[in-house]
């Protein structure tokens, strides 16, 4: 396995630079660097460093809705991108996390897996590839709930790379190459297992992996968020919620309601990304289809603040998830905020 870094940019969909919108400068970035893989996800409510309520559900505020571009690429790489993003950036939050990209052909039992981590394993993988008869993400999600993965969501790409090739959404196009992000969440038993399947499979993916924490699951608490010493004591955290569209607290939506709590009480930011097939705890995989008049997709909240806040915020997301869902925590040794920024990529 190959050790790399994950760059991820939190900005506004209206977000501009001198003369381009900044999601699609900074998916600029990441191709003129020869970025292996990226992906860029339009979020559906969300709220950052300004405090302002971004939402697909008011009209008023569905015109700028989060946006979230990442890259995943060898250290180097992505260290010589990020000027160039610092650059571009000077608004919304920009993190830098360590993973390792799992090499094709490697899937298998050569992957140095830890049976006893628990880890996050994503799968980056074209829209319209396909593994015998079936679209090749419901695949991979078949392979990651066989294997006993906690959860898996399928975000859908608008723009981004797979291969070191850049690939976009166009309004009339099939769009069959644009990537879409697997992302999933397991021990690494289950991990094992799932890299093996993977392996079987005849299609071109990118395969990461990431330490994580898993703090509940379908409300029951398993652990707490942690932080990481190493990573100094300016270190941000990241707390992620996988749950369904349909999940609600007190008859509202679970992801709605966690947002605007967090948004009321001063949380740094939090994004929530809508799924198109998945899964968590012991649900079958499910997702958007034609004949469907009932959305039951994956819902996913990212929350980013300081070490030192994050067990508030936990309090928060423990009190919305009691009945439903899982909550990771992860660490985030380096990040710029539009100000400043603290931490150390290395």
């Amino acid at each position: 396995m190959a050790e790399a870094l994950k760059l991820t940019a939190y900005v506004g969909e209206r977000d501009r630079t001198a003369d381009a919108l900044l999601a699609d400068a900074l998916m600029d970035v990441f191709d003129a660097h020869g970025l292996r893989t990226s992906a860029l996800l339009r979020g559906t409510e969300g709220f950052g460093v300004k405090h302002r309520l971004q939402t697909q559900s008011l009209l008023t505020l569905s015109e700028d809705l989060p946006i979230v571009a990442l890259a995943v690429d060898e250290a180097p790489r992505i260290e010589a991108a990020l000027a160039d993003v610092r650059s571009a950036c000077s608004g919304g939050l920009v993190t830098v996390e360590r993973a390792q990209i799992v090499e094709q052909g490697r899937y298998g039992g050569g992957a140095a897996v830890d049976a006893g981590e628990e880890l996050k394993l994503t799968v980056y993988v074209g829209r319209g590839a396909r593994v015998g008869s079936r679209p090749a993400y419901v695949a991979v999600v078949d392979a990651l709930h066989s294997s006993g993965l906690a959860g898996a969501s399928v975000l859908l790409g608008l723009d981004g790379h797979v291969g070191g090739v850049r690939r976009r959404a166009t309004f009339l196009g099939s769009n069959a190459e644009v990537p879409l992000m697997v992302l999933s969440v397991g021990s690494g038993e289950s991990v094992v297992w799932a890299l093996a399947l993977l392996e079987a499979m005849d299609c071109e993916t990118t395969v990461t992996l990431e330490r994580v924490r898993v703090c509940r699951r379908d409300g029951v608490a398993v652990g707490e968020p942690h932080g990481d010493p190493s990573a100094g004591a300016e270190a941000w955290q990241k707390l992620t919620v996988y749950a369904s569209e349909q999940s609600t607290h007190a008859g509202q939506p679970l992801q709605a309601t966690l947002v605007r709590r967090l948004r009321r009480e001063g949380a740094a930011g939090a994004t929530v990304l809508r799924g198109i097939w998945g899964y968590h705890g012991d649900h079958e995989p499910h997702g958007e289809r034609f004949w469907s008049l009932r959305r039951h997709v994956p819902s996913i909240a990212v929350v980013l603040d300081t070490a030192a806040n994050m067990g508030r915020w936990f309090e928060i997301v423990a009190e919305l998830t009691g009945e439903t869902g899982l909550v990771t925590s992860e660490v985030v040794p380096w990040h710029l905020d539009g100000t400043d920024s603290a931490g150390n990529v290395a």
